[in-house]
């Protein structure tokens, strides 16, 4: 049974308000979860993403602020565009050099801005001020800049301070090792100091390095902070004109802004210290910043030597960085002649870099500051500048020195020094390698140097026609062979000859071949000491004259090569040594000589009484009165032919041997004998110092010399006996007079002496031995660190070996024709001398009575 019309409208009715009802509920349920999803999502968005405030204490004045905040710029910008749930935001302060508004800066972003980390302070001054803001509010900070003071000093004093400037230390260990290679003496330090006059210990850290090596800190340039100066032009050209004065010319800048290191290459340049012989060694910052320099100041620093941080240029992540570098801060600041980062950009890059991976690694929503300093500290990564890594508050790996050299407008990058492994060489640009010393010397022969010198540059001022050097010479000496000085009345000006100054014109002709020595002497009249002491203080520069070189004179100036030996020798009359000649008959002959001779003579008259006593009528009667006969016999043969026959042919023999033996001895002793007492002998009349001591004698020495000393406190001779002479021309008046027994010389002057005096007096002894030690000897004088004190050494070697020296000896010590005759000496004649003849008389003495015993046996055996 169908349904009516009505109740089908009905159904249908009703079932369209459900439908309607059911998707109102479902509208009204999908609006409600997007909202919540919005909501969640807005909620879970606003969870997630932080933003992590820095604050950034940069002088934007100042090329170094530029190029970090260029850097911190960009670093900010890769890091918020590669995080999504953290971000950077810079709170940037602006100090203007001034260390107070650094601190209230400071205090201003701790306090008002809530920054989490403070980098930036590029002087030591405003670090130390803001670090201990920073230690008291437990905010980390990072700095860049230089200092000298010990890590565990600045940790325990700012423990949320970390360090991440220049290694000041590492530089200072490179410049010495430069001016060790070179060999340099003496340099100039020229460093700027903070408002408060220091300068973080940087200088005694040099001098201490220095020191080690035997290198002298002449002079130390101080410069202020040129803020604080309102003519820092006229300040500068006052101070590097006193340099001019100064004998070192090796400069080493060890803290200069870029500021000062402008000036201070043009007014060096203007006074000719940036000339040939000169050396310059810049540090950072002022070697980091050489291509911020427009060529007119750079072409000012020709042949400056630069020590900068190394980093690579040849990583990808630099170039990248570069690119972006050069469009900001060429957009940023115009005025800027050059675009290119310095090591102060890359390492405000790296500490941006480091404080990301910080907050990314602690969860900064959630972390302290304590903690992010911890974060910050267990870095670990390769950044543009080199390894970041931390120990104590700062890298724990220093970074590798670079060294350029500036050539015209432009710098080339000669190498690298690393403090483990020394100089460097760089092989593609990337990779090194140890350099053997040849490689050294190759390396460092290719420095261009100021004035384009192709040399090591000496170091030293170098004497001009304008200021010429002032050699003192001795005034008044003890003997004129060596050094005379003649005033001339009519020029008005005084002459100067002797050994000495011949000696010094020919080093200047060896000198003057490679550069030119103008000169001036000096006359002085004061003791040798005095003179020694003129150099040592400067009033001279040098001494030309017969100077001993000792161990107290050595410590203050710089002694040459010797050119003539020393040493302490003892002069004294001499006498006969004949005096009594009532015995001198007896001294032709030795006692051992007088003894055989003897003995021959009974030998022979034996023989010839063996041989004659039977058959010669002669020798008949008692045997002692034949014994008499024989001896008259022999001896008679001495002077004169003898009365007696000879009746046995044997004894003819032995008479005869025996007359060739009178013969030659005869002749000997009348020959000796004549000499004796034609020829006087000459001895001392002193043999020793003990001789001198026991009889309390006089002794005469040079009075202006170190020999009096010598003489009284070691050799131990009385002050009271003792007197000092002047002249060479008063010793004989001395020992003539009896007021001196002996004279003490040193060896040259003895020398000299005795050339012209040989005839009366003569030396005791062995110089060196008999007396006392050998002496440095004579050489001339220089400052100390003086090179030109080498150049002159060498030149005086040059001269010994091609025999010029020896022919200057000749030439004013040859000794004059009446002492050129060795002195005859006359020595008692010892039977050695004869004893060949001796034995041919004996032996034939001995072999005829042998055949004559024969012969007589023979007779006997046949009359029985």
């Amino acid at each position: 049974m169908s349904k009516p019309k009505s109740s089908h409208a009905q159904d249908h009715q009703a079932s369209l308000v459900g439908t309607s009802r059911k998707l109102r509920k479902s509208t009204i349920s999908g609006h409600y979860k997007l909202i919540v999803f919005l909501l969640i999502s807005f909620h879970f968005l606003t969870m997630t993403t932080s933003q992590i405030n820095i604050g950034v204490l940069l002088d934007d004045n100042t090329r170094i602020g530029k190029e970090m905040r260029t850097a911190v710029k960009i670093a900010c910008q890769n890091f918020n565009n590669s995080s999504t749930h953290d971000k950077i935001l810079t709170q940037l302060q602006n100090p203007s050099e001034s260390p107070l508004q650094a601190v209230y800066a400071a205090e201003e972003l701790v306090k008002e801005k809530n920054v989490q980390s403070i980098i930036g302070m590029s002087s030591w001054e405003e670090t130390a001020l803001v670090a201990t803001v920073a230690k008291q509010a437990k905010v980390p900070i990072i700095s860049f800049a230089e200092s000298a003071i010990e890590k565990p000093v600045i940790q325990q004093q700012w423990p949320f301070l970390v360090h991440m400037g220049p290694d000041l230390k590492q530089q200072i260990k490179c410049i010495t090792d430069i001016v060790n290679y070179f060999q340099w003496a003496k340099v100039i330090v020229i460093y700027e100091i903070d408002l408060h006059g220091s300068d973080s210990g940087a200088v005694n850290l040099l001098s201490e390095s220095l020191q080690i090596v035997g290198v002298e800190i002449e002079h130390r340039l101080v410069l202020p902070p040129f803020s604080s100066l309102s003519n820092p032009g006229r300040f500068l050209h006052e101070e590097v004109a006193n340099l001019s004065n100064k004998q070192s010319r090796v400069f080493i800048v060890l803290k200069a802004s870029l500021a000062w290191g402008i000036h201070l290459f043009r007014e060096a340049k203007e006074l000719r210290l940036v000339e040939k012989d000169s050396a310059w060694i810049i540090s950072d910052p002022l070697a980091g910043l050489l291509d911020s320099l427009n060529a007119s100041v750079i072409s000012s620093m020709e042949g400056v030597l630069g020590v900068t941080t190394y980093f690579s240029e040849n990583m990808r992540s630099f170039q990248e960085f570069k690119l972006q570098f050069q469009r900001i801060f060429r957009s940023d600041y115009p005025d800027e002649d050059n675009c290119e980062p310095s090591i102060y950009a890359l390492r405000a890059y790296d500490s941006i870099t480091a404080i990301g991976k910080a907050i990314k690694k602690s969860n900064s929503s959630k972390s302290t500051s304590t903690m992010l300093l911890k974060t910050l500290l267990s870095s670990n990564f390769k950044g543009l500048s080199g390894l970041i890594s931390f120990q104590n508050g700062e890298l724990i790996q220093p970074s590798d020195l670079k060294i350029v050299n500036v050539i015209g407008k432009k710098y080339k990058e000669l190498g690298v020094w690393s403090s483990k492994l020394g100089f460097l060489r760089i092989v593609d640009k990337e990779n090194r390698e140890n350099l053997e010393q040849k490689y050294l010397n190759k390396w460092f022969d290719s420095i261009n140097w100021p004035g384009e010198l192709k040399r090591i540059p000496r170091g030293w001022s170098t004497p001009t026609e304008a200021k010429p050097m002032k050699i003192g010479v001795p005034g008044r000496t003890s003997f004129e062979k060596f050094v005379k000085v003649t005033w001339n009345s009519s020029t008005n000006s005084s002459s100067y000859s002797g050994f000495c100054i011949d000696i010094f014109y020919e080093v200047l002709k060896i000198l003057e071949q490679k550069y030119p020595f103008p000169h001036e002497f000096i006359p002085f009249n004061g003791s040798y000491d005095e003179l020694v002491d003129h150099v040592a203080n400067k009033t001279f520069d040098a001494v030309v004259g017969d100077v001993t070189i000792l161990a107290n004179r050595s410590g203050a100036v710089e002694f040459t090569q010797p050119f003539a030996a020393s040493g302490l020798t003892m002069v004294v009359t001499v006498k006969s040594q004949h005096e009594n000649k009532a015995w001198i008959f007896l001294q032709p002959f030795t006692g051992d000589m007088w003894a055989v001779t003897g003995a021959i003579l009974l030998y022979t008259v034996l023989i010839v009484w063996l041989l004659e006593r039977r058959m010669n009528p002669e020798f008949e009667g008692h045997w002692w009165s034949q014994l008499n006969t024989a001896l008259w016999f022999t001896c008679s043969s001495l002077f004169f032919a003898h009365r007696e026959k000879v009746c046995n042919s044997y004894t003819r023999m032995v008479v005869l041997v025996w007359l060739c033996v009178v013969l030659a001895l005869t002749s000997s002793y009348t020959a000796s004998l004549s000499s004796l007492l034609t020829v006087p002998r000459l001895v001392p009349s002193v043999t020793d110092i003990k001789y001198l001591k026991d009889k309390d004698a006089k002794i005469g020495c040079d009075g202006d010399s170190f020999v009096r000393k010598y003489i009284e406190n070691v050799l131990g001779f009385k002050p009271h006996n003792i007197r000092n002479i002047s002249s060479e021309y008063d010793y004989p008046k001395e020992f003539d007079s009896g007021n001196i027994t002996a004279a003490f010389l040193e060896l040259p002057y003895e020398k000299a002496f005795l050339n012209y005096y040989c005839e009366g007096y003569t030396t005791v002894g062995n110089t060196f031995s008999s007396v006392g030690d050998r002496f440095g000897g004579l050489g001339f004088v220089f400052q100390k660190g003086s090179p030109l004190a080498d150049d002159v050494s060498k030149a005086i070697l040059t001269l010994s070996e091609n025999g010029r020296l020896k022919q200057l000896e000749r030439e004013y010590f040859s000794p004059p024709e009446k002492c050129s005759r060795s002195p005859e000496t006359i020595d008692s004649l010892s039977w050695r001398s004869f004893w060949g003849l001796y034995l041919f008389s004996a032996g034939t003495s001995a072999i005829c009575y042998l055949l004559f015993s024969i012969q007589q046996l023979y007779k006997w055996w046949n009359l029985e």
